[in-house]
Parts: structure tokens; C-alpha cells; sequence
């Protein structure tokens, strides 16, 4: 029997968490047992009677940074519990957080994600250890808290078992490198705008080459770094060449 996903996060504010994964989706997935979840309390292995885990910055600076020592500790008591799960650190220092991580991720048996605090890490501590640092986006945040369950919620929804249908992870923005295309729900009819006639046709090719349109248009307009991205990689593809080499002659 597969083991369930899971998760070891070190933190020095445990009661954070399950937070938000405690109710929804989520929550119902810890509840059944289709992921678990524990928390190692950083301070715990402090030395001193203060339980200090972070000094001040070498060479000068404001802000504080947390102790390699301590962090260390903290990761080898959890690597010890977790031998075979990856180790991410979130930091906004880190490799962008991206769809193809996250499935990645959700596929394996889990991971170890320590969050940090204050100034940051001492360095010494990925070199020390394997550590892969891990950004969600160009902002600070107060702490990898906040950080670490939204890797999390994007990890554990792509369970299977999770979500309701096994194709709902798969038709959604960034899985195909676009945005999703635009949704509509009943009434037809609010406030003078209708949902268009395409989705009302029943007409399902014509409903997949609108969705794939108003993808693309989507992305173009709001996230050009993608759509860059994405003609590329279809420029790429062996029968676009092809095509292109076909209308060249």
C-alpha cells in the first residue's frame, strides 16, 4: 500500500498550521488520512535558557538571521522521521514555485519544508545540507509560513482522491502553459451581460477552440512572459516545424 503524502514543516510558530489545510479539501484529506502532516517547533532546539534561534548579521546590517546550528538540528531530528523526503526551504531567494513542481511534488511521498523568518537563513546551512530553496513569488512575506501552506494546498489538492474528479487538476491555468480560459455558471442573464452563445451551443469542438482562444488571449495580455514561453515551446514542436516547413515550400 502507498504511504500517504506527507509533510514535515519547521517553524517556529507550529500552531499555524494545518490553519487553512484543516478545513475545505484539504482538511477532509488529512481527516480520511490521504496526507499527514507534523510540525517541528524550531526553538525547541535551542540551547540557551531563551531559546534564541536567530544572531545578528555578519559583516553588519539590519534585522536578524537564523542560527545554521540550530537549523540544522531542528532538519536532522526531521530527517531522521523522514529519511526519503525531499527538503525545500521557502525563501525568496528561492527557485520560482511552478505548476510542474507542484505535480512533481503531489507524485512523490512529500516533503520536509522549513520556513524562514527574520533576514533569512545562514547560508552555511544549504551548503551543509541538500536544501533546494523554493519561492512563490516576487514579494517578502513576514515568514515561509504562509509560504509553505500554499505549496502545500497546491500539493495536497492533486492527491488522488482529493479533488472530485481526476480531471480537475488537469484543465486548469498553467497545466498546458496558459492561462485557463474564462467560466460562467448560471444565471444565463445578470445584469445585462450573458454568458456567451458558444457555451450554450452544446457544440463541443466549438466550445474547446473558444476555450483554447480566449486562453490564449488571456495570457497574452496578462502574462506575456508566458505566452513568450509558450509560442516557443510549440515553435518547437516537431510537427509545428514540420507545418512551417510545409507552408515555406
Amino acid at each position: 500500500m502507498t504511504k500517504p503524502f506527507s509533510a514535515s514543516v519547521l517553524t517556529l510558530y507550529p500552531e499555524m498550521f494545518p490553519g487553512p489545510l484543516g478545513h475545505s479539501l484539504a482538511g477532509r484529506a488529512l481527516e480520511n488520512g490521504l496526507w499527514s502532516l507534523d510540525t517541528v517547533p524550531i526553538r525547541d532546539f535551542a540551547t540557551d535558557r531563551h531559546h534564541t534561534v536567530d544572531d545578528t548579521p555578519a559583516g553588519g546590517g539590519a534585522g536578524m538571521v537564523m542560527r545554521p546550528d540550530i537549523l540544522a538540528r531542528a532538519l536532522d531530528h526531521s530527517c531522521e522521521k523522514h529519511p526519503d523526503l525531499p527538503i525545500l526551504a521557502m525563501t525568496p531567494r528561492g527557485y520560482p514555485l511552478t505548476q510542474s513542481k507542484v505535480r512533481s511534488l503531489s507524485q512523490g511521498a512529500g516533503a520536509i519544508i522549513i520556513c524562514g523568518r527574520f533576514e533569512g537563513m545562514d547560508e552555511r546551512l544549504f551548503e551543509a545540507r541538500a536544501i533546494e530553496p523554493v519561492s512563490v513569488g516576487d514579494y517578502i512575506l513576514s515568514g515561509g509560513e504562509m509560504a509553505a501552506l500554499t505549496l502545500l494546498d497546491a500539493c495536497i489538492r492533486l492527491i488522488p482522491g482529493v479533488m472530485g474528479k481526476i480531471t480537475s487538476g488537469e484543465d486548469e491555468s498553467f497545466e498546458t502553459g496558459l492561462l485557463e480560459y474564462p467560466q460562467y455558471t448560471r444565471p444565463v442573464e445578470w445584469e445585462g451581460l450573458s454568458i456567451p452563445e458558444v457555451l450554450r451551443s452544446g457544440n463541443h469542438a466549438h466550445i474547446k477552440a473558444w476555450r483554447q482562444a480566449m486562453s490564449e488571449r488571456d495570457t497574452r495580455l496578462r502574462r506575456p512572459d508566458l505566452w513568450e514561453r509558450y509560442r516557443s515551446v510549440q515553435a518547437s514542436r516537431p510537427l509545428a516545424r514540420n507545418k512551417k516547413d510545409r507552408n515555406e515550400k
